[in-house]
C-alpha cells in the first residue's frame, strides 16, 4: 500500500468489532457447520488486519481485498443475519486501497452486491437500503479522510520546501550585502591608506584627516554590516551618490552627479544604491579611470567611466551577477559593458511600478 495515504491507520483495527454480530451468532451454534463460519470469520478478519498492518505493494493489497470480497459475499450468501455487518469492513478496506474513481466504482458495486445479499437474506426494503447505504457511505466517507490526509501531507512538505527556499533565499541576500557592503568599503580603506602612506612625510597633516577618513569609514561599514544582518538597511541614494563621489575623489577620480527626478520608492532608492556602490567598487578596483559620471534619471542609474581595465584578463566577478539578481526580482535589469570609445559603462533601470510602490 502506499505510504503517503497511511494516517497511523492501527486505530482502524477497531472497525473489526463490526464481526462481533457473527462472533455471537458463532457462540451460539446459529451457524451449521460452525467450524465454517469461524474460519470465514477468521480469514475475513486476518485479511483487514494484513491491509492495516503490513505494508503490501499495491496489486498485492487489491488481491487481498479482493479474496476479502470474495469471503464475505460468500459467507454473507450462505449464512446472512451477523454476516451483512462485514460488508462496510469491506467498504473500508476498498478505501484503504482504492484510489479515484476505481473506488467510487467499487462501492457502488460493493451497495449492489449488499443489496442483493440482504435481500436473498429474506430482508425487507428498509434493511436492505440500511445495509447497502451504510456500506457505500462508509466507504466514501474514509476515502475522503484518506483524501484529506494526502492533502495534508502535501501541504506540510511544501511548507517544509518554502521553509527551505526561504533559508536559502536569505543566505543568498546576505552573501550579496556582505560582498557589496564590504566590497565597496574595504576598497575604500585601501585606497585612503595608500593616500596616507603617500602623504605620511611630505604632508602630515592630510595624512591624518586621510588616517581619520579610514577610521570614519571603518565605523560606517560596521554599523551596514549590522543593518544588513538584520535586514532593516535603509539607503538614501543621495547620500551613497555623495559617499562614492567622496571615495572616488581620494583615489584621483573626478566625479560628476547628475539628476533628472528621483526614485519615489524605498525600495527604488536602496537598489539603484547598490548599483551606484558596485559600480564605485568597480572603478576603484579595476579600472584606470580619471572621470566618471553617475546619472540618475528616475528609476534609472547609469554610470560611466574613461578608463581601461587594469586586468585584462580578469574573470567577471559576482557583485555584478548579484545586482542583476537583485534586480530582476523587482522586475529590473542591469547591463554592463565597455564603451565604443573607451571606458566602461554600467546601466540599471527599474519598472515604474516600483519606482512608484
Amino acid at each position: 500500500m502506499q505510504g503517503d495515504r497511511q494516517p497511523g491507520l492501527k486505530g482502524f483495527l477497531g472497525f473489526g468489532l463490526l464481526g462481533v454480530g457473527v462472533l455471537w451468532d458463532c457462540l451460539a451454534g446459529v451457524y451449521q457447520p460452525v467450524w465454517a463460519a469461524w474460519a470465514g470469520l477468521a480469514l475475513t478478519l486476518g485479511l483487514y488486519a494484513l491491509l492495516i498492518l503490513a505494508p503490501l505493494p499495491v496489486a498485492a493489497a487489491r488481491w487481498v481485498v479482493g479474496a476479502m470480497a470474495a469471503v464475505v459475499t460468500g459467507m454473507a450468501l450462505v449464512y446472512a443475519n451477523g454476516w451483512f455487518y462485514l460488508f462496510p469492513l469491506l467498504a473500508l478496506a476498498c478505501a484503504l486501497v482504492l484510489q479515484g474513481r476505481a473506488v467510487h466504482l467499487a462501492l457502488g458495486a460493493l451497495a449492489a452486491v449488499t443489496a442483493f445479499a440482504v435481500w436473498r437474506g429474506g430482508e425487507g426494503i428498509g434493511p436492505i437500503m440500511g445495509f447497502a447505504w451504510g456500506s457505500f457511505s462508509t466507504g466514501v466517507v474514509m476515502a475522503a479522510f484518506l483524501r484529506l490526509h494526502v492533502v495534508i501531507a502535501e501541504l506540510n512538505r511544501t511548507r517544509e520546501r518554502l521553509a527551505e527556499a526561504a533559508v536559502a533565499e536569505e543566505r543568498l541576500r546576505f552573501s550579496r550585502d556582505l560582498h557589496d557592503l564590504l566590497g565597496h568599503t574595504l576598497s575604500v580603506i585601501v585606497v585612503k591608506a595608500e593616500a596616507v602612506r603617500r602623504l605620511a612625510v611630505r604632508d602630515p597633516e592630510q595624512a591624518a584627516r586621510q588616517a581619520s577618513d579610514i577610521e570614519s569609514v571603518g565605523r560606517q561599514a560596521l554599523t551596514e554590516v549590522r543593518e544588513a544582518v538584520t535586514g532593516y538597511r535603509e539607503v538614501s541614494l543621495a547620500a551613497e551618490l555623495e559617499r562614492v563621489r567622496e571615495a572616488l575623489r581620494a583615489a584621483g577620480v573626478e566625479v560628476v552627479v547628475r539628476r533628472d527626478g528621483a526614485p519615489r520608492s524605498a525600495q527604488a532608492e536602496a537598489l539603484l544604491s547598490w548599483v551606484a556602490r558596485e559600480a564605485a567598487t568597480n572603478i576603484l578596483r579595476h579600472s584606470t579611470a580619471a572621470h566618471a559620471v553617475f546619472e540618475v534619471s528616475g528609476a534609472a542609474l547609469t554610470v560611466r567611466d574613461d578608463g581601461a581595465p587594469k586586468h585584462q584578463d580578469r574573470p567577471p566577478g559576482g557583485g555584478l551577477r548579484g545586482l542583476s539578481e537583485r534586480l530582476t526580482r523587482a522586475g529590473g535589469s542591469v547591463e554592463a559593458g565597455p564603451l565604443p570609445g573607451g571606458g566602461y559603462e554600467v546601466r540599471a533601470s527599474l519598472p515604474v511600478t516600483t519606482a512608484d510602490s
